[in-house]
């Protein structure tokens, strides 16, 4: 067996990994194994770095020579400040602490403490607290080999994430006071060197300050995230240029990120990342703006002024998604270790699974998932937006929008980018301006305006308004006619949006019916309508006697509504719980829609596709409406049927994700994680999906959208 297989084998079954090493690093360890035959078997061996002494080669083991091997080459900490298993005393309780890095000038006194041998990050964390109290270590670090923290013991309370340790020949302040500007962003984005979500780290925050902080926890992380988006948006201009040096060298462009998947190292099938890294290292940055979302030494106070007044900027630039006055909440120390965390991610991302995830967190605590709406996977979204084939003209809406991730991917469908921070064309904002918006969570609306005012330039057509409940809008928009007046607080936000929308009306003064190119929404399922005043808005409010209903599902009248929105020949896809298809007893529901429209296909989603949240199975229904010209009635036609085997997630609802050969995560060519599902082809990384045996039928039957 080869030293290289050796090491896979040794690692097989734990936790502890060796992706954030280099092939070069690995190598040098792969020359210090040796093996000891006993008892008929071969054990591995290594000569110690430090000890000068054999030691059998465990997992826990090779990320520690590896790991210290770092300090010595990188770091430049000679051998003589390292000792391994120190002890650190509890009372009469004795803990050995895995490395520690001794002061320059206080040899016995411990400067940096790390901790390799718990495999879950919070549990090592909170060993890490411990061992610093004890012996008043100012910084630490934590690593399973794949996950790396680095901490700054501000005081026993307060642990801050810095983005790295000092050199030997640094000082703390040194790390906190370095110039960082997007090139710096880039290289050392947490989320790919330190192989943590977004989620991850809001709940970091929260198990640190957020949880006791006594604020609005969504409030404060969103104003956080607005302001962090800000910072990344005002160095566009720097994007442009390493966009331009980089893609000499990577033919990829770093709008879009790598995180936070990189660095596998070059025997397990190697990385885009690395050579980005090294393609973006090599650009000077010396004309570059300084990022101005960091804690870069000052006090407290002095770092809440900055962020306040960065935050303050960010609402003039975006206006809409927070009030003129908002402020934040949190004390000034609590801010400090917030922005600790969040100053070394980067947000600007076209996988919006990035910003995505923790926003669903997020939101799910203000119980959105009680209504029986939840956020849906890009995949999924992808899938709809390859089929429907969105073109620039045309005009979209998503009726229950939610983040709005069928509105953005329609954006990047018909302009070709998406959070590249780079200046669009007024052209290209004529397109983005058709499409709309609508949902009745007002916190989520704020979320999907802050992706959408990003994606559209500043300006977004996504509306705080109950879809369902349409002939109330009045009383947001105002009526002169029937003297009822505006919402002026509503008109300020949203009043550029709805006068466009208004554009769109079918009949004058009407908000039942508009003339909409393409639907596609994830409406809410959960629940029934039984407000007399609203069903009897819907020919669905009634059963075949014309007799008033009780109650009617939610999701029935959103695909009523969803209908009086698109024009002839507009088509949509919307997702509804498997049993509308089924059930004996919605078969008027299924009539219903085949008077209105022609129905295009049927794809049954996986049962895992809205786990951890819901485990009710879905397909999405896709209808075109009938036309002379566009979709003729006919009594007869073929509609296609799919039933997805790959989900994309698994029973727990984690997302799985596609693997190399050597058992690796793969990267498609923007270094995105590859979610493993059937949905489409993402790009030509998966083998044709559903998506593609849909277009190939869309273009046999001559489906307009599809026609050459």
């Amino acid at each position: 067996m080869s030293k290289e297989d050796l090491i896979q084998t040794i690692l097989k079954d734990s936790n502890y990994h060796l992706s954030l090493f280099t092939a070069d690093e690995i190598s040098n360890l792969h020359e210090r194994i040796f093996t000891k035959e006993g008892r008929g078997k071969e054990t591995p061996f290594v000569k110690c770095i430090i000890r000068d002494k054999e030691i059998q080669l465990k997992p826990e083991e090779i990320v520690r020579q590896l790991y210290a091997e770092r300090l010595i080459q990188q770091y430049g900490y000679p051998k003589k400040r390292l000792l391994f298993e120190y002890q650190v005393t509890f009372g009469r309780e004795k803990k050995s602490a895995d490395i520690v890095v001794f002061d320059k000038d206080r040899p016995d006194t411990p400067y940096i403490i790390v901790e390799l041998k718990k495999p879950k990050w919070k549990d090592g964390k909170d060993q890490l607290r411990s061992y610093c109290n004890a012996t008043g270590a100012p910084m630490s670090v934590w690593t399973n080999g794949e996950k790396i923290s680095h901490y700054h013991r501000k005081d026993p309370n307060y642990f801050e994430p810095i983005t790295d340790i000092p050199r030997a020949s640094q000082t703390l302040k040194d790390i906190l006071s370095e110039r960082f500007t997007l090139k710096d962003l880039i290289i050392k984005d947490k989320i790919a060197n330190e192989r943590k979500s977004l989620k991850e780290i809001i709940l970091d925050m929260e198990d640190e300050v957020l949880a006791n902080a006594g604020v609005d926890v969504f409030e404060e992380v969103f104003k956080l995230i607005f302001t962090k988006l800000y910072d990344e948006f005002l160095s566009r201009k720097d994007k442009e240029v390493i966009n331009y040096f980089t893609t000499q060298v990577t033919k990829t462009s770093v709008a879009e990120s790598v995180a936070p998947y990189g660095n596998a190292p070059s025997y397990l099938g190697g990385s885009d990342y690395d050579t980005l890294k090294a393609a973006v290292s090599g650009i000077s940055d010396e004309g570059f703006r300084a990022m101005e979302f960091r804690n870069s030494g000052q006090t407290d106070t002095e770092l809440k002024n900055k962020i306040q007044g960065l935050f303050d900027q960010a609402k003039g630039q975006w206006p809409g998604v927070f009030a003129d006055g908002a402020v934040f909440e949190l004390s000034d120390s609590h801010l400090a270790v917030c922005v600790a965390s969040l100053q070394d991610v980067k947000l600007f991302n076209s996988n919006l699974l990035v910003v995505d995830e923790a926003f669903e967190y997020l939101v799910n605590k203000s119980a959105k998932g009680e209504k029986g709406q939840y956020f849906t996977p890009r995949h999924v979204i992808d899938m709809c937006v390859k089929m429907l084939n969105p073109k620039r003209g045309e005009y979209m809406i998503d009726t229950a929008s939610g983040s709005c991730g069928f509105p953005v991917h329609t954006i990047f469908q018909i302009t070709g980018h998406l959070f590249t921070n780079a200046e669009i064309s007024e052209k290209e904002k004529q397109h983005i301006l058709k499409i709309f918006g609508i949902d009745f969570d007002e916190k989520t609306v704020r979320v999907a305006r802050t992706l959408n005012l990003i994606a559209g330039d500043g300006e977004t057509n996504v509306l705080h308004l109950n879809a369902l409940d349409y002939e109330r809008w009045v009383d947001k928009t105002g009526d002169k006619e029937r003297n009822i007046k505006a919402d002026t607080k509503w008109i300020n936000t949203y009043g550029k949006g709805f006068e466009r929308l208004e554009k769109l009306r079918a009949e004058k003064g009407s908000n039942k019916c508009f003339n909409f190119d393409i639907l596609m929404a994830n409406p809410p399922f959960a629940g029934d309508i039984k407000e007399s005043r609203i069903l009897h808005q819907y020919e669905l409010g009634f059963n075949a006697n014309r007799k008033a209903q009780s109650k009617v599902g939610r999701d029935i009248l959103f695909i009523e509504r969803n209908l009086d929105f698109l024009k002839p020949g507009g088509r949509m896809a919307i997702v509804l719980p498997q049993g509308r298809f089924n059930n004996t007893s919605d078969k008027p529901i299924r009539d219903f829609i085949a008077q209105h429209g022609r129905i295009l296909a049927v794809v049954g989603l996986h049962g895992n596709t809205f786990k951890p949240h819901t485990g009710t199975k879905t397909s999405v229904l896709f209808v075109q409406k009938w036309d002379d010209k566009l979709c003729p009635k006919v009594d007869d036609y073929p509609i296609f049927f799919a039933v997805s085997d790959k989900g994309g997630k698994d029973n727990s609802g984690d997302y799985k994700y596609v693997k190399n050969e050597s058992g690796q995560d793969k990267l498609d060519q923007n270094g995105h994680l590859i979610v493993d599902h059937d949905l489409h082809n993402h790009n030509g990384e998966l083998p044709d999906g559903i998506a593609e045996a849909f277009i190939e039928f869309s273009k046999s039957e001559n489906l307009s959208f599809w026609a050459d």
